[in-house]
């Protein structure tokens, strides 16, 4: 079975996107967790760029061990001398030449000639191997380059030293047939050393970025340009987790295979959201929060009896650890019978039907059935009510006197059992002063891993007088001995609906410690 080298741009192209500007101190927390993925090359940015860039670029070269560590220049002394400085104490380092070959890019950006491309071509990339063993050249718009000037440029690459020759979709214009047949021509004219190698990297304007970077390997390439959650410029790259994941699943269509440790694909996608803020939608394949969660009755049903009825990989396979039913309203029997059991509850018979209905009936309020509500049903609270939970009293905020003083919240919550309970915490912002201060009434200590706000404007007939009655929906995610809890909120005010949600989770974590602390027999839901 063959092997395909995974480029990752993520730092690079990537970071090029509006909403994507990273940090130093992120950029090595992305490198970090990309050498962990096992990526082949990290592509850490380009130096001629930005100083900023540069100190990155050199950052990760000296700190990050495994991949390539690769810069990416222009065809200039200039900028390659830059990229050969920014990687010099890298262990493994490449440097990445680009030069535009397609005729709009000739005329209207470069003004040259294509001769002149092409010695600009041979000088560049000669430059760049008297600095880098590892040369990568990439002809910038290569498909709507003529398919004979194209040949002719990468030839003249691989002679003056390229190792990797990239054919780029910089504008994500072509499609999976087209871009095959390119790469079974290039592979039989580009005149080249048996150990070159062809790379891809495909844009997804038409949303085709994932399939043509899949054709171009049935086609040759052996490289395969991505970033993590598909970020990049305009529609994005490649999707690092869709097209590692397709080449592991359909390894009987496509026969080769990734040094990539997929077991570490979610947490690459964490980190890279927690550094951005920018996390990847719900529905996102591989790494979305519904990639692997079921909430259809028959979908449920179905997994619970053979996982594979619906799902063609295994979460644990990204490094998810769940068991993918999600609690809703369009859940089944099948599904609230195996929940209840997970939590030590066995259902049948009437306490079935009365459960069920009393879960369908919070369903419809709230959405999702989280592990707390679903306990105080079971419990036969009713509707679910949270009678032995917390809930939101009261919050206020005490300004800092000084710049170096922190703000000071003082939180009343109110609990069935305890009544209502004040504390106080101080932080260096003013919300995560007043999470401090639950996590210490509640005896929680939390994190927040994600946490997601969406204003919801009001409909015409609901709002005041003037036009004011909208909403915002809060969904969080706080991590708690190494496990993630969610929880969501929805109020007027962000602040206090930020703590109602932050309650909601910390309120699922409590539920489980308190199962875990109960002795292990089955109870007879009431």
């Amino acid at each position: 079975m063959g092997r395909v080298a995974i480029f990752d741009t993520t730092l690079r192209d990537g970071e090029q996107a509006p909403g994507f500007s990273m940090r130093e101190d992120g950029k090595l927390r992305i490198a970090q967790a990309l050498a962990a993925l096992k990526v082949d090359v990290i592509e850490a940015g380009f130096a001629a760029a930005s100083p900023g860039d540069a100190r990155s670029i050199a950052m990760i070269a000296g700190r990050v061990e495994g991949p390539v560590i690769c810069s990416l220049a222009r065809a200039t002394q200039a900028d390659i001398r830059a990229a050969a400085a920014s990687l010099a104490n890298a262990q493994r380092k490449r440097i990445h030449v680009f030069l535009g070959t397609s005729p709009i890019h000739r005329e209207a950006k470069l003004g040259l000639s294509p001769a002149d491309v092409l010695e600009r071509i041979r000088v560049s990339v000669a430059l760049a191997r008297d600095h880098c063993e590892d040369v990568e050249f990439s002809a910038e718009d290569a498909i709507r380059t003529e398919r004979d000037f194209l040949v002719e440029a990468l030839s003249v690459a691989a002679a003056s030293g390229a190792t990797t020759l990239n054919v780029p979709d910089t504008v994500g214009y072509t499609t999976p047939d087209e871009i095959y047949a390119l790469f079974r021509h290039l592979a039989a004219h580009v005149d080249r050393p048996e150990d070159v190698i062809f790379s891809t990297h495909c844009h997804d304007d038409l949303g085709m970025a994932v399939a043509n970077s899949l054709a171009a390997v049935r086609g040759g390439a052996r490289q395969v340009e991505c970033a993590v959650n598909g970020i990049g410029e305009r529609a994005g790259n490649c999707a690092l987790e869709d097209v590692v994941m397709a080449l592991k699943t359909r390894a009987d269509v496509f026969g080769v295979s990734t040094g990539i440790d997929t077991t570490k694909i979610l947490a690459a996608s964490r980190t890279l959201a927690q550094v951005t803020n920018s996390p990847p939608p719900r529905n996102k394949a591989i790494v979305g929060a519904n990639a692997f969660a079921h909430e259809s009755g028959i979908h449920q049903h179905g997994i619970l009896k053979n996982r594979e009825t619906y799902e063609i990989m295994k979460p644990e396979d990204i490094g998810l650890a769940t068991d993918g039913i999600v609690l809703g309203k369009h859940s089944g029997r099948h599904a609230l019978v195996a929940r209840a059991k997970a939590l030590g509850f066995t259902l049948e018979g009437e306490a079935l039907e009365r459960a069920f209905a009393a879960f369908k009936d919070v369903a419809d309020e709230v959405g999702v059935v989280d592990t707390a509500r679903l306990m105080a049903i079971l419990a036969g609270s009713g509707r679910g009510g949270r009678s032995s939970s917390w809930s939101l009293r009261k919050i206020d905020i005490r300004s800092p006197v000084s710049d170096e003083a922190w703000p000071v919240a003082r939180v009343e919550l109110e609990h069935g059992e305890r009544g209502r309970v004040t504390d106080i915490a101080a932080a260096p912002g003013a919300l995560d002063a007043a999470f401090a201060a639950v996590s210490q009434i509640m005896g929680v200590p939390a994190s927040v891993d994600k946490l997601e706000l969406q204003y919801i404007a009001a409909d015409s007939d609901e709002g005041t007088a003037d036009g004011q009655g909208a909403n915002v929906l809060i969904e969080i995610t706080l991590e708690v001995s190494g496990e993630f809890f969610s929880g969501r909120a929805r109020a007027r005010d962000i602040l206090p609906c930020c703590l109602a949600a932050y309650i909601d989770a910390a309120s699922n974590a409590e539920a489980v410690r308190r199962l875990r602390d109960t002795p292990s027999e089955k109870a007879e839901a009431a």
